[in-house]
């Protein structure tokens, strides 16, 4: 007996001794987690100050640069040069009455001027000074001698890809992505980098690496995104012929704000490879590189370029159709379909205006207009295009911002990205019954339970597909004309209103051709009419937009053109028809 009491006796004092163990465990643990959490925001922030040095350090050579070239060359004139179209340069350059040397150095001065006020570029490709001493090599080109930039997301060797990401810092490409192999091979010459937003899933401009870009017709405004450095810098001048790529709208949102044209091709009609997304495998919205100019022709011209024998052989994957000119040269009569709302969010009045307008203009020219409305609008947001993207329930992309310190402009859009699943399912489950569409978004953002849900998921948007397909056929429709974003918002609504982005982003779903093209500006009376906005479902979002909007007079307004895939060059006939008529109809 008196064994078992010193036994007893001894189990309490090891459970003791455990307890305090455990504790002190506990405490060396957190203070373990504490310090990797200091030393890695200390780390982000070396990182993040190397590659600002970086990109500081590569505008001052430029602008040396630029100067050397100035004095060495006192009769260049960089201001007629900047005033020629993309067209216009090409001819003249390929004739000989200009040199590619006056062309390029014209715009790295612009470039980097238009970068001091709106903060649009991540760096000047130094390389590019090199490939201007050998571009005569490539003079048959379609594009020879003419500066292009490029989305800080597209590989060009030795410089780094973040997709506005800490993480990706340091961490060089290895070689061109080929598309820059193709404009090089074009003759072109891409020579500068541009912002984007933080993990590009986001329609603002702004990351923690670079700040945030503005926008060149009102420095209160955002640039839109993702392709947002893009937008600024040709809306401001800086550069007449950019790449992008569009997701959700990533081209067509920043090319509508900025007062540009913007075209998204179909899905897999240019190489993606050495292209970088935020992640990889998502397969049930796909993403598609575009130009970006201040004309249609110069999307058409870029378009031809890229879709040659040296891209199909890069990169096979790609269906080897080249462009078809007849079809963009084309001058039938369209029966076009169109809309002023998709029904689940209402526009602006100067999106609605720019549709009525345009509209009118088609119709004076011959064309047939048909209303039509997009098949089950509710259905493709939540259970299509945020269950795809958002497949793994956000995990993913919060495990690519781990390491970052979250930018403000994307805060608001993924705080909620954090929730566990039983909370969003109980949020969706008590806002349904007043507000309906936030509750389903908030549903879908659980993603996937299983692979089996998710194989029928790729089915269903398929089916979608399908059905649209059907259902233009039916309207006998050529075209689709409708609105896009606009106009261009407020700082820090981007990540509140990811709603608004079904606008564009239902053609990414659809793998449909779809661009934009300015058509007007925004007036007094539509800065009058938006005070009585409503709104379709008079929630939050509804009331966050119009504040998003408002302040908008004298900022470009746009439209969408969209088309069936494959059918990428009559998207851009249509885009040039109504470019030329607003053209006209201001004569």
């Amino acid at each position: 007996m008196e064994r078992v009491q010193q036994f007893l006796h001894g189990l309490e004092l090891d459970n003791r001794a455990a307890a305090l163990l455990t504790g002190a465990a506990c405490g060396v643990g957190a203070l373990v987690v504490l310090v990797r959490k200091v030393h890695g925001h200390r780390e982000a922030e070396k990182k993040i100050q190397r590659a600002r040095n970086r990109r500081d350090e590569s505008l001052q050579r430029a602008e040396q640069a630029v100067l050397q070239y100035k004095e060495s060359h006192p009769m260049s004139d960089s201001s007629l040069i900047l005033t020629l179209s993309l067209s216009e340069l090409t001819k003249q350059l390929q004739e000989g009455l200009l040199k590619p040397e006056d062309v390029f150095y014209s715009y790295v001065e612009k470039t980097i001027d238009a970068n001091k006020t709106l903060n649009c570029c991540t760096g000047i490709l130094l390389e590019s000074f090199d490939q201007l001493k050998t571009i005569d090599s490539n003079k048959d080109g379609l594009l020879y001698g003419v500066p292009v930039s490029i989305k800080e997301n597209f590989a060009y060797k030795n410089y780094d890809s973040t997709c506005g990401l800490v993480i990706n810092l340091e961490q060089p490409d290895q070689q061109d992505c080929v598309l820059v192999e193709v404009l090089k091979r074009q003759g072109a010459i891409p020579f500068v980098k541009t912002n984007v937003p933080q993990s590009l899933l986001n329609y603002d401009c702004s990351n923690p690496i670079y700040g945030q870009t503005l926008n060149p017709h009102n420095l209160q405004k955002t640039s839109g995104g993702s392709s947002g450095g893009e937008g600024a810098l040709i809306g401001g001048g800086g550069s007449l012929l950019g790449l992008g790529t569009d997701i959700g709208g990533s081209i067509r949102i920043p090319a509508s704000f900025c007062g540009i044209c913007g075209f998204k091709p179909t899905a897999g009609r240019l190489s993606l490879q050495g292209v970088r997304p935020v992640y990889r495998g998502q397969k049930s919205v796909l993403s598609s590189p575009g130009p970006m100019a201040k004309d249609v022709d110069s999307l058409a011209l870029c378009m031809q370029a890229l879709l040659c024998n040296h891209m199909f052989t890069l990169d096979p994957t790609v269906p080897p159709i080249p462009f078809n000119v007849q079809i963009y040269k084309t001058s039938k009569s369209l029966r076009i379909g169109y809309l002023e709302t998709d029904g689940d969010s209402q526009p602006s009045p100067s999106m609605a205006r720019g549709i009525r307008e345009v509209k009118a203009l088609l119709e004076q020219a011959g064309h047939t207009l048909v209303p039509y409305t997009p098949l089950k609008i509710n259905y493709a947001i939540s259970e299509l295009l945020v269950k795809g993207i958002l497949a793994d329930g956000a995990t993913t992309l919060l495990q690519k911002l781990e390491r970052d310190p979250l930018d403000r402009n994307l805060r608001d859009q993924v705080l909620i990205y954090y929730f566990p699943k039983w909370l969003k399912k109980t949020l969706s489950f008590l806002l349904k019954p007043v507000f309906p569409r936030v509750s389903a978004v908030l549903s879908a953002m659980c993603g996937f339970g299983s692979v089996s849900d998710l194989w029928k998921h790729h089915a269903a948007v398929e089916d979608y597909i399908h059905e649209t397909i059907a259902d233009w056929r039916k309207c006998n429709i050529d075209v689709l004309l409708c609105p896009v974003i606009g106009p261009a918002y407020n700082f820090f609504y981007c990540s509140k209103l990811t709603n608004v982005a079904i606008y564009t982003m239902l053609y990414n779903l659809l793998t449909f051709p779809a661009g934009v093209v300015p058509v007007s500006t925004v007036t007094a009376e539509d800065e009058e009419e938006l005070r009585n906005y409503k709104g379709v479902y008079q929630d939050p979002w509804d009331r966050l937009f119009k504040q998003a909007v408002s302040g908008g007079e004298g900022l470009p307004v746009a439209v969408q053109c969209v088309a069936m895939p494959w059918q990428d060059e009559l998207c851009l006939y249509f885009m040039k028809e109504v470019e030329q008529l607003v053209k006209q109809s201001r004569m």
